[in-house]
Formats: structure tokens, sequence, C-alpha cells
């Protein structure tokens, strides 16, 4: 898989060209950002464990049922993956209260829910990402209703199983980010990734941070966090 012209660069990851038309290398960054990118650092090693541990988790979800972008580990940084078109929609899964969901219903940290919640948000940096519900999303051309119905479906079987194998790892998921994006037939498949950059990890014992909260709020020993998570989780 020969890597060639870079499509695109975000916060977090490079995106490249390959010979396949459908497929493309996303290349894993150390950058870290926090609040709209007013806060920028270096996470030192954070691009090899995010890497790593999408790749790991997806596999375990194409099993579970859950279609992804995934093809092939390619290093320690680099992926190649499906060539998709994003569907401007963050889906945000919550188990515990925490983060915006705390903030914005003036609610403490770690209220454990009955049922989990699921929100949208519009992926647009001009806007900040503003929260949106369904009507919205289907009134903007960004999804049809069986998208979402699908996506929604897909994010609950992702909570699902992450809950259960990282309990086994002594890690309690409070919530997480997902992005979806559609292949050149129209597939809607799981893109993006999975890490403690998206997903909220606390210790089930401890209630310590295992995630990017840990840069974005000054806590100390982020690489520590990264590293301790690919540990538990994949045994490296």
């Amino acid at each position: 898989m020969k890597k060639l012209e870079q499509l695109y660069e975000g916060k977090a990851k490079k995106v490249y060209s390959t010979e396949d038309p459908n497929v493309v290398i996303v290349s894993y960054k150390d950058d870290a950002t926090a609040f709209d990118g007013l806060k920028k650092g270096t996470i030192t090693g954070k691009g090899a464990v995010n890497n790593q541990m999408t790749n790991f988790l997806m596999q375990q979800l194409e099993k579970d049922g859950v279609p992804t972008h995934f093809v092939e580990e390619l290093n320690e940084r680099e992926t190649a993956v499906k060539k998709v078109s994003i569907v401007p929609l963050e889906v945000i899964v919550r188990n515990i209260s925490a983060g915006h969901f705390a903030s914005n219903y003036g609610v403490k940290e770690g209220i454990v829910f009955e049922e989990p919640t699921i929100e949208f948000s519009y992926k647009n940096d001009d806007l900040h990402d503003p929260l949106i519900n369904e009507y919205h999303a289907v009134a903007l051309k960004l999804a049809t209703w069986d998208e979402i119905a699908l996506i929604k479906k897909y994010a609950f079987q992702v909570n699902d199983f992450l809950k259960k194998t990282l309990l086994e790892c002594g890690v309690t998921l409070v919530d997480f980010k997902l992005e979806f994006g559609k292949t050149a037939d129209g597939t809607i498949v799981l893109a993006d990734e999975i890490s403690p950059d998206t997903c909220r990890f606390w210790d089930s014992k401890t209630g310590e941070k295992l995630d990017k909260d840990r840069f974005r709020r000054d806590l100390g020993n982020v690489e520590g966090a990264y590293q301790e998570m690919s540990r538990r989780l994949m045994g490296k």
C-alpha cells in the first residue's frame, strides 16, 4: 500500500491517497487540542496508542456486527481504511454525567444514568459543532431518517460492546464520540477513531481519569494515562 498525496490534515490525523481510489491511509499525530483549538499541546506517543487501540476495537466490533472503515494496520501510527464520505454528525453516547452534559444542564459529574443517552452535534468547525436534533439533521439533509436510525443502532451496539470489554479491564466507560461515513456504494460504516481522545475512561475502583481530560484539565500524567489504557486493553 503506497502513501501518495496528502488529502487532508486535521487536529489529530493526516489522510493520504493510495493507488486504490477506494482506500486511504490515516496517519495519527501526537498533536493535542481542546476547547475548539484554544488549547494546544503534544501528548507524546498518543498517535500510536490511538491508532492501535482504534484498530483493535474496530476489528472486534466487526465481529460483533458493526461495519467499520478498517482495512489494514500498516505500522504503529498508520492504517489503511476505506475511503468514506463522513456524515457530518458527531454522535455522542453517555452512560454517566460528565463534561458538557454536566456543565450544560447544571448537574454534578458522576451521575449514572438508568439508560444511556444519545445526542448529535452538527460537525461544523465554524459553528463550533452545535447540538442538533434528528429533525434538524434531516431538514439540513445531513442524513436521512433511515441513516439516522441505523447510526443510532450501531452507536448503542458500540456502547454495549465497549462497556463490557472495558469493565473486564477495570475501566468504566463514561461517554464517547463516534463518527460514521458512507462508502462509495452508500453503505454506512463506523469511521474516525475510538481512543482516549474520543472517550472518557475512568478507573472502575478509584475513578481516576484515563483519557484526554487529563490534558484538558491539566491533571498531569497525560502520557501515562494513554499508556495505561493501552496496557489494560491490549496488553502493550
